[in-house]
């Protein structure tokens, strides 16, 4: 098991390709799916200096807190409130350039200025979300929700049988 990341310099696309790989050999042979993702926040934290990193998982109308880095969080969002409620209820990847110009966002920090959501599915059944915080305007692009929502799959195909 890899327990040191390999930093990488160069462009956010590069710095994922490099990361992605070294993510999945970190957890594809731990079975604890809260050890994986504690990780899997860890490093996505410590690669881009994001201002907050963390799963939410999907328990009945809420969406409740699991692993994460950074400020205090948001312990529950209901379905269809805020960013992360939205993405689960579109089920949809949601980057939001400008948290302000959100309708209803839900401020957990009001160092957080943009932000992405990224559903984590497996057989269509949404089961959490991947939720990042930039104290920075329009941090998230093409190249983000490209890249987490490749990682969100595989993490999905690794646990299937934890998480349905």
């Amino acid at each position: 098991m890899a327990e040191s990341l390999k930093k990488k310099e160069g462009t956010k696309d590069e710095i994922y390709k490099s990361l992605i790989p070294q993510i999945k050999s970190l957890v594809e042979d731990e079975e604890d799916l809260i050890a994986n993702l504690s990780n899997t926040v860890a490093v996505l934290k410590e690669a881009f200096d994001f201002l907050w990193v963390g799963f939410y998982f999907v328990k009945g109308d809420d969406l409740v807190l699991g692993p994460f880095q950074g400020p205090l969080a948001c312990t529950r969002i209901r379905y269809g409130k805020g960013v992360c409620g939205t993405a689960w209820k579109e089920a949809r990847t949601l980057v939001v350039p400008d948290v302000e110009a959100f309708p209803g966002h839900i401020a957990c920090s009001s160092l957080s200025r943009s932000e992405i959501v990224v559903p984590l599915k497996k057989e269509g059944v949404i089961w959490g979300v991947l939720d990042i915080d930039s104290a920075e305007l329009n941090t998230f692009d093409e190249i983000d929700k490209q890249h987490l929502e490749h990682l969100s799959s595989i993490l999905a195909n690794l646990f299937l049988s934890i998480i349905l």
